[in-house]
């Protein structure tokens, strides 16, 4: 299928979605949150795919949202009274749901970062599970440097990457945190020269990922991010009620036949998930 902000393909059940607006800076509109939204329920229903990699085209990964959106774009913003301004909980609410999805997807999703990442671009990677970045990758939280408080997933998710003290100063000052200072508070997991070295490092960690029994990637993930925002004791009993539900003997025995046959390993993908407002139906 042909899209306008991407191009996507699946290849060796690796996903990867890259943005195609270089001209443009991949800046983010309407159509964009369209067409992410589509991929990712696609990718999340189908289970077509292991891992997902998303990576940009151009000088930037993106610059973030167009700013003409907001200006005879389509979308209206009435400030103008309290019903009006009650409305745009409900514009974000619909935003928060594109970026949402990538952090509930049923597999790792790999950001691979390049040149910079501004304003919407933080939202995005930071709902993500992995980060890598080049040389010349720079994250901004570009909001408050047009007069605004970021409000699409930065200030919530960030603190929970990067020691708070760092958002604190991103988030008032408006600076650029580059790919060093990136990797060195953790943002990041790796740095590299070129985007084609990163490119390659990426679909080298998404081909491991495919490798591992999807179902028990998938209890990794929902682990991870129950334990993120609940108390060691309450994690522990979520973790007992997950494994509880998606332990499979037979995974370990694979991996052991696989090691002693000295061949790759062969895991049941997830099965796919029918939507239950698609679902037939007659009435009787």
């Amino acid at each position: 299928m042909t899209y306008q902000c991407f191009d996507f393909n699946i290849d060796n059940k690796i996903a990867h979605l890259r943005f195609n607006r270089p001209d443009s800076l991949n800046t983010m509109q309407p159509v964009f949150f369209r067409e992410l939204v589509e991929i990712l329920q696609q990718l999340q229903n189908q289970a077509s795919a292991r891992v997902l990699v998303i990576s940009s085209t151009g000088k930037h990964f993106t610059a973030g949202m167009a700013l003409d959106v907001f200006a005879g774009g389509g979308i209206s913003l009435d400030d103008n009274n309290a019903i009006g301004r009650a409305n745009i909980a409900l514009i974000l609410k619909d935003m928060h749901h594109s970026f949402n999805l990538i952090e509930q997807l049923r597999m790792p999703v790999i950001a691979a970062v390049q040149g910079g990442c501004i304003g919407g671009g933080v939202d995005m990677v930071c709902a993500a599970d992995i980060r890598l970045a080049t040389t010349n990758t720079f994250f901004c939280i570009q909001e408050i440097n047009i007069g605004m408080t970021a409000d699409l997933g930065t200030l919530q998710r960030l603190p929970k990457l990067i020691p708070e003290g760092i958002v604190h100063e991103m988030a008032y000052t408006g600076r650029r945190l580059n790919a060093q200072r990136a990797l060195n508070c953790g943002l990041v997991n790796d740095v590299f020269e070129t985007p084609e070295a990163m490119i390659e490092a990426a679909l080298q960690m998404a081909k491991e990922i495919s490798e591992k029994p999807p179902v028990a990637i998938w209890g990794s993930k929902q682990a991870i991010h129950y334990a993120r925002d609940h108390s060691t004791h309450d994690a522990l009993q979520q973790m007992g009620w997950l494994q509880s539900g998606i332990w499979q003997s037979a995974n370990l025995m694979e991996a052991f036949m696989a090691k002693q046959q000295n061949r790759p390993t062969n895991y049941p993908d997830l099965a796919p998930v029918q939507a239950f407002s698609d679902a037939p139906y007659q009435l009787k």
